[in-house]
C-alpha cells in the first residue's frame, strides 16, 4: 500500500512539474517585435527607388519616408537599416524575418491590411496616368487612354488599377522603370503615384518630357508589419508625437509633400 502511495505521489510531481514547464514556455516576450528589433539592434525597412519617398543621393538613402524611417529607429535605440526590394514579395519578406516593416509609399490597400499590421495613414495620394507632354491633351481622362499599353510596378496599387479597367500592361520592377518605359517609348503610357509624379517628371526633372493626366483612383499611405506587431502601435505613436512637434510637417516640407499630410 505505501508503495502504491509512493508511486501516486511521484506521479503527481511529474505532472506537476510538466504543468510548470508549460506555463513557463508561454513566450510572452519574444512575441513582441518591438523586442525583438531592439534586442538584434536594427529595424530593417524593405524600400524601392521611389522619389521623394525612398531615393539614394551619394551613396545614401533619403527622402521622406527614409528620413521618417531613421528618426524611428533612432526613437527605439537601434539602427536603421534600409533593403531594396521586389515590392510584389513584401509580405513574404516581412513573414519570413527578412525585413520587419515596409516603409515606402505603400498604399493600404484590402490586401496589405488583411495582410499585414498596418499603421495609420499618414499621407493622401493617388495613381495618375503619365504620358509624353506632347500628346496630353489626347489622354486627359480614363476612356481615351484605353487604348494604350501601360507599364506598371508589379504587385502595386497602379497595377491593382489598370487591372480594374481592363488596360493592357506590363509589369515592372519598380516605379521608376515605369517611366524610363515611357520615356523611352517601349510604353505608351505609366501609371504612378502622384507624389512620385510631382517629384520626377516635368519641368527642371530628368524627365521633362513628361506629364500626368488623369487621376485614376485616391488613396493613403501606410507603414506595414508583419501581421500582430507590436510595432504598428510603436510606430502610430512616434508618428503623433512627431505630428505634435512640428518634425513630421518639417521633414515633409524638404522633400515637397507637406501638402499631402494627413493629421495624426
Amino acid at each position: 500500500m505505501k508503495k502504491m502511495i509512493a508511486l501516486l505521489l511521484a506521479a503527481m510531481m511529474v505532472l506537476g512539474l510538466a504543468a510548470c514547464g508549460q506555463k513557463e514556455a508561454a513566450p510572452a516576450a519574444s512575441d513582441s517585435d518591438l523586442a525583438y528589433v531592439q534586442e538584434k539592434g536594427t529595424l530593417i525597412v524593405g524600400i524601392t527607388d521611389f522619389a521623394p519617398m525612398d531615393y539614394q543621393e551619394n551613396g545614401e538613402w533619403v527622402g521622406f519616408d527614409a528620413d521618417m524611417a531613421k528618426a524611428f529607429a533612432e526613437s527605439l535605440g537601434v539602427e536603421c537599416q534600409f533593403v531594396e526590394i521586389n515590392w510584389d514579395t513584401k509580405i513574404m519578406e516581412l513573414d519570413s524575418k527578412n525585413l520587419d516593416c515596409v516603409w515606402n509609399g505603400m498604399t493600404l490597400t484590402s490586401e496589405v491590411t488583411s495582410a499585414m499590421e498596418c499603421s495609420n495613414a499618414y499621407c493622401n495620394n493617388a495613381q495618375v496616368i503619365v504620358v509624353p507632354a506632347d500628346v496630353a491633351d489626347q489622354y486627359a481622362d480614363a476612356e481615351s487612354c484605353k487604348d494604350l499599353t501601360f507599364a506598371v510596378e508589379a504587385g502595386s496599387a497602379g497595377e491593382a488599377a489598370v487591372i480594374d479597367l481592363g488596360y493592357n500592361y506590363v509589369s515592372v520592377t519598380d516605379q521608376a522603370s515605369a517611366l524610363m518605359e515611357v520615356a523611352s517609348g517601349t510604353s505608351d503610357a505609366a501609371v504612378i503615384d502622384l507624389l512620385m509624379a510631382g517629384a520626377m517628371i516635368g519641368e527642371g526633372t530628368s524627365y521633362a518630357n513628361l506629364t500626368h493626366t488623369a487621376e485614376l483612383t485616391t488613396e493613403e499611405y501606410g507603414v506595414g508589419f508583419r501581421k500582430g506587431s507590436d510595432l504598428a502601435a510603436a510606430l502610430n505613436e512616434f508618428l503623433s508625437a512627431a505630428y505634435a512637434d512640428g518634425s513630421l510637417r518639417a521633414c515633409a516640407e524638404t522633400y515637397g509633400v507637406q501638402d499631402a499630410l494627413i493629421a495624426q
